[in-house]
């Protein structure tokens, strides 16, 4: 287990007036807001209900795995690297 002191020192949680219960209760909610993206993101780009269009779309189980891939890479990059306590995942808005 790792000593909260330790955690304080690498990300100043209490310098941000938190405690490290609050952050791990911040990290599970954007993670439960978030989960949804690797789900239909790929339903998007692969046109999942959509017969005539199927053909022409990516597939599914390989956008799904790419698109959990980067979302987990990116945001252990931006909180190990970084430091900051962002979720990284690809934007929705520009596949609706």
């Amino acid at each position: 287990m790792v000593s909260s002191g330790w955690l304080d020192g690498r990300f100043g949680i209490s310098a941000r007036q938190s405690t490290v219960g609050k952050e791990v209760l911040g990290g599970i909610t954007t993670f439960l807001v978030g989960a949804y993206i690797i789900f239909v993101n790929p339903a998007i780009l692969s046109f999942a209900g959509q017969p005539d269009l199927q053909k022409l779309g990516a597939p599914f189980a390989a956008t799904l795995a790419v698109t959990a891939l980067t979302a987990g890479v990116m945001s252990l990059m931006m909180g190990l690297w970084a430091g900051y306590p962002f979720m990284m995942a690809p934007g929705m808005g520009l596949n609706a």
